[in-house]
């Protein structure tokens, strides 16, 4: 049986239609789209809150279905069905309340899978300590996009569990595995060859860009504090118009945030590359992102940013046959083959231990997220002059363009074509299945010891509350309000009625006040025998319902 995954679905987190489009859900959208179309189980399972979310995962994925392939509903609600899958993959790194949840079910049941985005925020580094403290285990794992941010996580465990240790002396590490699997790309879907060409062409013509000019692209959210700052690139640009004397389009392929930065980007066009053709495109429109690609000669992207992790646009462009030019910045390290596939800028960035009013901005919220990130992008310097020199080079040599491209698409194919990428996930899947039928369990449940301790079992918390719990040993009579008019209202009025889904079925319930009235009483333990059909809690929320409006009585 081929190993898979119920995915968690949120239609945010996989969706790329809204006003605003975020690498979050490119990636998402991709990794969904990819593992219905890759993935080899006979059964796709979605694991949400409601049907209607059901629902809506069904119509995103209709159209990427190949062939007849059942799709299942497991309802959020009902978690211990995750076992006959034995995992659950959400797209994020937010997994402790799933890690909490499966306590309830059984922590041998099923592996839990989450993904890295951005970790740069408090909450996200919140979200990753938190799972230091979690009842992780073994057969779990948060699989990190890049080698980049496989370290952060890893050097923030390490100074989080070192001050744990100050805390309470114990030694905490985290058990779950940290698997670099890169994100993907459908190298299909970036037309090659004549079709290529063919959209080149008319684009060019309609943008009315000369079919020998060269084309710098760039794709991406247009945002200074939290993508890339565009200076340096335009500075870089203008250098390179310079030195070759070429005919030079910048295509920004993206979105802005607010006018102000739109009004403010298109200055410093005029300002720091007046020499260099540019214009900006609608990033978020499917036919200007699926084709786009195909005017270009070379892809420029100098990420400054750490909210990037992994940098999904390069393996488009490499996708595309595009040689690239990228900053040497986190994920763009692992993805992009200095010299090879194109080049790799050098970054500088302050040394440790000058950013602390950074940090203390960040935990006090004396400053919005994208500020932090803003003041931090600031002060990380691209190598202009180096990425001058690249673009220079790839200008004048249009051969070392075509050799440059053919490498960075051979590379996209074996590397990170989502038929590659859902295939590692398989092998994960199955590799934390072996290690769930054998590894120890980490923080085993006690009996009578509570799933997640913070938020126990209310009738054990405050079981100081009241004069007395109720026993298996008390004898339950039957009240004044038995009869069956003042029961039936009881059951109707909205009040009285509440919380019917957690109790024992109508017809249950009359089959059980029946045969307490044919004996006079009936002891708990009875009850319990005959009418719990293995739910107990059903059932004395049941009895506690019915002693709170007199339909049952405790015989003293």
């Amino acid at each position: 049986m081929t190993a898979t995954a119920a995915i968690f679905y949120l239609k945010d987190g996989y969706h790329t239609g809204g006003q605003k489009l975020y690498g979050r859900q490119a990636a998402s959208e991709g990794f969904l789209k990819g593992f219905v179309q890759h993935g080899t189980a006979d059964r796709l399972y979605c694991y949400t809150a409601e049907q209607s979310g059901f629902a809506e995962f069904c119509e995103q994925v209709k159209p990427w279905l190949p062939g007849q392939r059942d799709v299942h509903w497991l309802p959020y609600n009902q978690p211990q069905q995750l076992a006959q899958l034995g995992a659950v993959f959400r797209p994020d790194s937010v997994i402790t309340s799933l890690v909490w949840e499966r306590r309830f079910v059984n922590q041998r049941a099923y592996s839990i899978c989450g993904m890295t985005h951005s970790i740069a925020s408090k909450d996200a580094m919140e979200d990753l300590g938190k799972l230091l403290l979690a009842p992780v285990q073994p057969w779990d794992a948060l699989v990190c996009p890049s080698p980049a941010v496989k370290t952060v996580v890893e050097r923030l465990w390490a100074t989080w569990s070192e001050y744990l240790a100050k805390r309470t002396g114990g030694n905490l590490q985290p058990e779950m595995k940290l698997p670099v699997i890169p994100l993907g790309v459908d190298c299909a879907a970036f037309p090659q060859g004549e079709q290529a060409q063919a959209i080149r062409h008319n684009l060019r013509t309609k943008w009315e860009i000369g079919q020998a000019d060269i084309v710098v692209l760039y794709v991406g959210r247009l945002s200074f504090s939290t993508k890339a700052h565009p200076v340096p690139m335009f500075m870089a640009l203008e250098r390179a118009a310079q030195t070759t004397g070429a005919t030079i389009h910048l295509v920004l392929a993206g979105w802005f945030e607010n006018e102000a930065e739109s009004t403010t980007v298109r200055d410093c066009t005029q300002m720091f590359c007046p020499s260099v053709i540019t214009s900006c495109v609608d990033g978020r429109s499917p036919t200007i992102r699926a084709n786009v690609w195909s005017i270009a000669d070379i892809f420029l992207s100098l990420a400054d940013n750490i909210q990037e992790t992994f940098g999904l646009t390069p393996i488009e462009a490499m996708a595309a046959g595009l040689p690239t030019i990228v900053s040497d910045w986190n994920g763009y390290q692992a993805s992009v083959r200095h010299e090879i596939d194109g080049f790799r800028i050098p970054t500088v960035l302050p040394p440790a231990g000058v950013g602390l009013d950074l940090a203390w901005e960040q935990l006090s919220d004396g400053m919005p997220y994208s500020a932090y990130v803003a003041h931090t992008a600031i002060t990380t310097a691209i190598d202009i002059d180096a990425c001058t020199q690249a673009l220079t080079t790839l200008i004048t040599n249009p051969d070392l363009r075509t050799r440059m491209g053919a490498s960075a698409r051979q590379r996209a194919e074996q590397v990170y074509d989502w038929n590659v990428v859902i295939a590692a996930y398989e092998t994960l899947w199955q590799e934390l299945a072996e290690i769930r039928a054998i590894a120890s369990e980490v923080a085993p449940l006690a009996p009578n010891e509570p799933p997640y301790p913070l938020v126990d079992d209310p009738f054990r918390l405050f079981a100081h509350y009241p004069t007395t719990g109720l026993r298996a040993d008390h004898h339950l009579k039957l009240g004044a309000m038995a009869k069956p008019e003042p029961l039936a209202a009881l059951r109707y009025i909205g009040i009285t009625g509440f919380g019917a889904e957690r109790r024992l079925a109508l017809e249950v319930q009359d089959a059980m006040l029946s045969a307490i009235a044919a004996n006079g009483s009936l002891p708990v333990s009875t009850l319990l025998r005959d009418y719990a059909n293995n739910d107990p809690a059903a059932l004395f929320q049941t009895l506690l319902h019915l002693l709170k409006f007199d339909v049952l009585q405790l015989e003293r």
